[in-house]
């Protein structure tokens, strides 16, 4: 038996990053636009890290989540369309969390500490003459006040402009849990520059972790052409990335969080081909809760990294699964509209 079955229990849950106590995630998109904000609110400050492995990220407050740095808690994560732009983003989370009191506390004041990643989707369609300001702060605040246990996957949020080399691109989330019964959830902007799916085929290439037909059921290819296999990706600088975000329950240090976030990425490599390029800014946040201690701190972080990157994969494929049309000239074709 695979390791992976007998520890996966997504089913009897929502099978999304929500799954995890304590996780909620907001929309907020213009079609107009053709843009959007997406926001991963905690209930509470977590311990968090990331690891950026694309040859163009597009971040902010990433250097505090590293280990050695003094904050050891964030209140939420932002994840935008718009390129630099939607950098902006993390100001509207940060002013909603604020009106909550939420923050780190310096004596009487309060900073809501709120990392971000942008994706670029300026090329997608929609109309990006925004005048002097971008939108992206005030979609930044309303995802805040969306945020809930259950949100839209596909053309939402982030992924609203989002797309792949040869397909729409969109949110995707899937869940887990391991043999302990610890949860891990993951979230993800899928505007990579390679692809999802197996060549021209229907088939992802996440097709091995798949649960319940979760994105189709079609299974994998017995065997791979060199066709499946060549290379194919955006033709320019700065047009893709594939944000992720692991929220587990686990009780982890900062170290450990970089530790999940670095076996997470391995569920990129696992359903993008190609991944990591210098076109794309592919990065993973990991959060933790807090909420159950591992029995073991080096091999129960090994399966939570193990199964976290199988979840990530599972969620990248759902991201173009259940991905919808842009009613956008040249706008790219959907999974479902192609293959089905």
């Amino acid at each position: 038996m695979p390791e992976w079955q007998g520890c996966d229990t997504a089913l009897s849950m929502r099978n999304l990053i929500t799954d995890v106590a304590g996780v909620r995630v907001g929309h907020a998109d213009d079609m107009k636009l053709g843009s959007g904000v997406t926001a991963v609110v905690f209930d509470r400050a977590v311990a968090a890290s990331v690891d950026l492995r694309g040859g163009g990220p597009g971040t902010r407050e990433t250097a505090l989540l590293d280990p050695a740095q003094t904050v050891e808690g964030i209140d939420a994560i932002a994840l935008s369309g718009g390129s630099a732009f939607g950098l902006d983003a993390a100001s509207g989370v940060q002013a909603y969390l604020r009106k909550q009191g939420r923050g780190f506390a310096v004596r009487e004041a309060r900073v809501p500490i709120v990392p971000a990643a942008i994706l670029f989707d300026l090329l997608s369609g929609g109309d990006k003459d925004w005048g002097r300001y971008p939108p992206y702060r005030e979609l930044g605040y309303a995802a805040g006040v969306n945020a809930a246990r259950d949100f839209a996957l596909g053309s939402a949020g982030a992924g609203l402009g989002a797309t792949t080399v040869n397909l729409k691109g969109g949110i995707g989330s899937a869940s887990a849990t391991t043999r302990d019964g610890i949860t891990v959830g993951a979230l993800v902007a899928v505007n990579a520059a390679g692809s999802v799916t197996i060549g021209a085929r229907a088939q992802f290439w996440a097709a091995p972790f798949e649960r319940d037909g979760e994105f189709g059921g079609l299974g994998f290819p017995e065997k791979l052409t060199a066709g499946d296999l060549a290379f194919r990706s955006k033709g320019a600088p700065g047009q893709s990335t594939t944000l992720g975000v692991i929220a587990t329950d686990a009780r982890l240090s900062k170290a450990q969080c970089h530790r999940l976030a670095v076996m997470a990425q391995i569920g990129m490599a696992r359903a993008v081909h190609p991944v990591h390029t210098p076109l794309d800014g592919d990065v993973v946040f990991a959060a933790a809760t807090g909420e159950k201690p591992l029995a073991d701190p080096i091999y129960g972080l090994s399966e939570l990294g193990s199964l976290a990157a199988h979840v990530l994969a599972r969620a990248i494929a759902r991201g173009v699964y259940e991905a919808t049309p842009l009613p956008f000239p040249d706008a790219l074709p959907c999974w479902k509209a192609r293959f089905v």
